[in-house]
Parts: structure tokens; C-alpha cells; sequence
């Protein structure tokens, strides 16, 4: 087997096992940092959502008050503000959708659905419990989600959501008195989720990963291209030649021409000492014909 091949051998048994750790641990990588991303970007909703509820309660429904007396307003409502905005936002950025997801909520848009409330009992259990983060199948796919409880921390909430009589009767006029009601201080009632399908972030890594395995295989072809190059030029090219020579004499050959090494490596101490055999072989030859 010639050098250059086995050269080459050994070099693709590395470069395809290098090649193989490295597309493991980073395709792993890419996959963690997709998901890290699509969290952060899930969290700023999250917080974006209850600033406006934040606002809604302390700026928006005041001013409403008078009017929620003769007709029920509902924005004034922070949960319906915030699916609002969210929604809105959710037109420029499709993949991402945010539900304030309720056991036994007052508008029936914000009906748990069964996975949901698996989520809110979660909630319900583990009362120290500030965040959930998920996955889940979907008809589309995996989808990743992350949840925040729901929890009645203030009294006048209970103002529309204690008893059908002490609820506002516009309220009731215009979702009936069948839901929302029998709320309790201090309950988990729902859970705030902002969900977002894995393909999104996993097509993105996806890309990267292709892009970065494409250019890595450009490298190690590069250098291999380049080795064998430096291979043949200083090793493969000036060994065959003395091996040549070396041939000619061993077969009798005297007039073989010299080989000229003029460099101070290896390949340049082979050749000064296969020279100097040959002028120890030429001077033992003089010696027997003598």
C-alpha cells in the first residue's frame, strides 16, 4: 500500500470521527441555545403582558368606572387587555400566541383546554410554584410553552367574580351569570401561557447547523488537500527518487546519478548517508576487481 494512500486512510478515519463528535456536540448546542432564545423571547412577552395589566388596573379602569355603570366595558378588564395587545402583536409575529387560559373564566375565549389545565392544576399543587416550562405535541409539531399562575392577590377582583349578585350587573347582562364567578382570594384561577412551535427554533438551528458542518468539511478538505500536497512535495516525491537510485546501484549501476538533497531534514540526512554508502559500496568494488 502506497504511503500517500495510507496517509489518506488515516487522515478520513479522523477527519469522519472529528467530524461526527463535533456535529453531535454542536448540533446539541445549537439546539439548547434555540431554545434559550425562544424563552428569553417567551419571558419579554410574558412581562409585556403584565405591564399592560398593570396598566389597564391602575390607569385604564379608573377612568372607566362611570361608564361600567351603565354599560360593562371590558377594557377595563386587565386579562382582556393584555390578550389584546398580545394579539395584535401576534399578527406581525405569527409563531408566538398568548392565552390567559382560566378553570372558570368569564369571557369563553379564555376557557382552559385540557392540557392547559393540566398546567393550572400543576399550579394549583405546587403553591410556591412561580414558572412552568414545557413541551408538548401538537398537530403542527412540537411546541414549547411557559406558564405563570394566575392567582387572586386583591380583593377587588372578587367585586365581579364572588357571587352573581355582587358581580356589576352590566357584567352579567353581557356574559350571563353562568361562568366566572366563585372565585376565591388567594386561588389559582388560570395561567398566563405563551406558547411557541419547536420547528421555528429548531429550523433555525437547523440552518446553522448545516451551514457550520458545511464550512467545517471545507476546512478539513482544505487542509487534507493541502497535506498531501506538502506530503508529496517534501517526503513522497524525494523518497521515490532515491528509492529509484538506491535500485540501480543495489542492481550494479554505478553510473546512477547522484541525488541531491540540499535541505537539513530527514529526507536530506537519508540522502547524505545513502550517498556515502554508495561511495563505500564503488570503493569496495575497486578493491575486489584489484
Amino acid at each position: 500500500m502506497k504511503l500517500l494512500l495510507k496517509f489518506n486512510l488515516a487522515f478520513i478515519v479522523v477527519f469522519l470521527i472529528g467530524l461526527a463528535i463535533t456535529g453531535f456536540v454542536s448540533r446539541e448546542l445549537l439546539a439548547r441555545n434555540a431554545q434559550e432564545e425562544v424563552l428569553q423571547h417567551a419571558r419579554f412577552m410574558m412581562e409585556k403582558a403584565l405591564a399592560v395589566r398593570a396598566y389597564t388596573s391602575t390607569q385604564v379602569a379608573p377612568l372607566l368606572e362611570t361608564q361600567m355603570k351603565y354599560t360593562f366595558l371590558p377594557q377595563s378588564i386587565p386579562a382582556f387587555s393584555a390578550t389584546e395587545v398580545l394579539a395584535r402583536l401576534q399578527k406581525v409575529y405569527p409563531e408566538y400566541s398568548y392565552k390567559e387560559a382560566t378553570l372558570n373564566p368569564t369571557n369563553p375565549r379564555n376557557r382552559a383546554v385540557e392540557w392547559e389545565v393540566d398546567v393550572i392544576s400543576e399550579f394549583r399543587k405546587s403553591a410556591d410554584a412561580k414558572e412552568f416550562v414545557g413541551e408538548r405535541d401538537t398537530p403542527s409539531g412540537r411546541s414549547l410553552y411557559i406558564a405563570r399562575p394566575i392567582k387572586i392577590t386583591n380583593e377587588a377582583c372578587l367585586r365581579c367574580h364572588s357571587t352573581v349578585d355582587a358581580a356589576p350587573k352590566t357584567l352579567v347582562e353581557k356574559y350571563g351569570p353562568a361562568n366566572g364567578f366563585g372565585w376565591n382570594l388567594n386561588e389559582v384561577i388560570g395561567a398566563q401561557m405563551v406558547s411557541v412551535p419547536m420547528a421555528v427554533p429548531m429550523q433555525r438551528a437547523e440552518r446553522a447547523f448545516g451551514v457550520f458542518m458545511a464550512l467545517l468539511t471545507a476546512v478539513f478538505v482544505a487542509i487534507g488537500v493541502l497535506l498531501n500536497v506538502m506530503l508529496w512535495w517534501l517526503v513522497i516525491r524525494p523518497v521515490t527518487r532515491l528509492s529509484a537510485i538506491a535500485d540501480r546501484v543495489s542492481l550494479g549501476d554505478m553510473q546512477a546519478p547522484q541525488f541531491e538533497a540540499k535541505s537539513g531534514d530527514e529526507i536530506g540526512v537519508l540522502a547524505q548517508s545513502f550517498t556515502r554508502m554508495r561511495k563505500s559500496l564503488v570503493q569496495a568494488m575497486k578493491m575486489l576487481e584489484s
